[in-house]
């Protein structure tokens, strides 16, 4: 997809689809220049519509030979935000990768409107752009697949050749999760995943794979019984992103990256399966984070680390009652095979401990609990910094995306007391993202941590906003701001 931008806004400019961007202030506000072109009849279409401007609605018109677009297209902004800005040019490029476009124009008046001169709203054009227009499609047969959009011209917007840079970069980023995300659990497994973050490699950014010899030799007991039941043996993958200055610090994303989640002997239902390869969705946001590191240049040395693991059933499979000694010496009774994907977060998190990082993060599709509680918008953020909290919910919404923090409350440490283990795997139904998180703090020493669950906004079953059903990247853009700002 290549972004341009024409000087200013012309009603004849050559495109399939011409978007238009209306405030909710002045719904029916459209340029001069194109109501005439329709003898005033587009304005009065908004208004016997009751086109509102909401952020991210639409209301198509086909031009009929008046102007050179095909497509007329008002688009919401609400009150012109940046985030706002977002949602709109995701809507717009949702519509025109629907009709088979191939060139979208994006017009807003931007004249004035905060972030405009700084490249803030020219990201979030560009970042709404690429994921509204993105589509998984590869198993489909060539003659049900749309291409994607081939040019965008962005009018009325700054330029600001970093701001692209950066946007571009962090949209190719969560696309690239999303594909992870998305692709069968036959392409996708411990072994094929760490041949992702392979990919990754250069001069700047270095890649070790553990195999399940070395995993087992290293005391990572959580992820060797998370994939022993499987014939594709686990993978510990750790990346590590090293600026050519000096780093400002050092710091560790970590990712869940089971590929398939049967529930292992604590078996799931055939429904609760149907989805389940979007379970490595945050090793998948780990690799498309650091896919974009090259090309943003953070100033900080950043620790990409995952396990990678089938969550399956066999003879080999490890069994409720097990007692597993984790990384970091302490001993875990199991309770429940599905309550799988903190096994492998405790052995990364105790191995990212060690490294003497500043700071870390774990993302991982970890609880139903917290879809219950937050639904498919908000990650659940758990940390007991409340200055990285603050961080955190500034990096989401400059982002566009939803977090919100729930307690990390001592109190429920109890129900992980165990009887021949340390702790538990479980805790009971009660505040389950609770004592999952609090599972997880026993695990790090040292870095400032926050965990966040990512269970409800990785994968969508249904479309929402400008982005289709299936992986959505989650967190990458949030990230990625996080790096680039610490």
């Amino acid at each position: 997809m290549k972004f341009t931008q024409p000087a200013a806004f012309s009603a004849t400019i050559k495109t399939d689809v011409l978007a238009v961007c209306v405030s909710a202030d002045d719904p029916t506000g459209l340029p001069p220049e194109l109501d005439q072109a329709f003898d005033g009849t587009l304005s009065k279409t908004l208004a016997e519509e009751h086109f509102t401007g909401r952020p991210g609605s639409v209301l198509a018109v086909r031009s009929l030979g008046r102007i050179p677009a095909t497509w007329v297209l008002a688009v919401g902004v609400g009150n012109w935000s940046a985030s706002e800005h977002r949602l709109a040019a995701g809507a717009a490029s949702n519509f025109a990768r629907d009709k088979g476009a191939k060139t979208l124009a994006f017009a807003t008046p931007a004249s004035g409107i905060p972030g405009e001169r700084d490249g803030a709203l020219l990201r979030s054009v560009v970042e709404g752009t690429i994921a509204g227009n993105y589509r998984w499609d590869r198993y489909k047969g060539i003659d049900e697949r749309k291409p994607p959009l081939a040019t965008v011209k962005l009018m009325g917007l700054h330029r600001h050749r970093q701001a692209l840079k950066v946007a571009v970069a962090h949209g190719q980023a969560q696309s690239l999760a999303r594909d992870l995300v998305n692709a069968s659990a036959e392409d996708i497994y411990p072994e094929s995943l760490a041949d992702e973050a392979r990919k990754l490699a250069s001069r700047q950014l270095k890649v070790r794979v553990w195999d399940e010899k070395k995993i087992l030799s290293r005391q990572m007991g959580g992820i060797h019984a998370v994939g022993k039941g499987s014939s594709r043996p686990p993978r510990f993958v750790h990346m590590t992103y090293t600026p050519s200055g000096t780093p400002q610090a050092r710091l560790a994303i970590i990712g869940k990256g089971v590929t398939f989640d049967a529930g292992g002997l604590s078996i799931k239902p055939s429904s609760g399966m149907q989805t389940m390869r979007c379970d490595m969705g945050g090793a998948a946001t780990v690799l498309g984070v650091m896919s974009a590191l090259d090309e943003i240049a953070p100033n900080v040395q950043v620790e990409g680390i995952f396990g990678a693991a089938e969550n399956m059933l066999g003879g080999s499979a490890y069994k409720l009652g097990d007692v597993l000694t984790m990384y970091n010496g302490k001993t875990v009774e199991i309770h429940n095979t599905d309550a799988e994907g903190r096994l492998l977060l405790a052995d990364c998190l105790s191995y990212a401990s060690e490294l003497g990082v500043d700071a870390c993060i774990d993302l991982a599709t970890l609880t139903g609990a917290a879809v219950v509680a937050l639904g498919s918008h908000y990650t659940a953020l758990f940390t007991k910094d409340d200055e990285f909290a603050d961080t955190w919910k500034k990096r989401a919404e400059e982002a566009g995306e939803g977090i919100w923090r729930l307690p990390l409350e001592e109190l429920y440490k109890d129900k992980l007391k165990a009887d021949w283990g340390t702790l538990k795997n479980v805790g009971g139904r009660e505040a389950g993202s609770i004592t999952a998180a609090l599972f997880l703090s026993e695990f790090v020493d040292g870095p400032t941590w926050a965990h966040l669950d990512i269970a409800g906004p990785a994968f969508l079953d249904s479309p929402e906003q400008y982005l289709v059903k299936g992986g959505t990247g989650a967190m990458v853009r949030t990230v990625l701001r996080w790096l680039e700002e610490y």
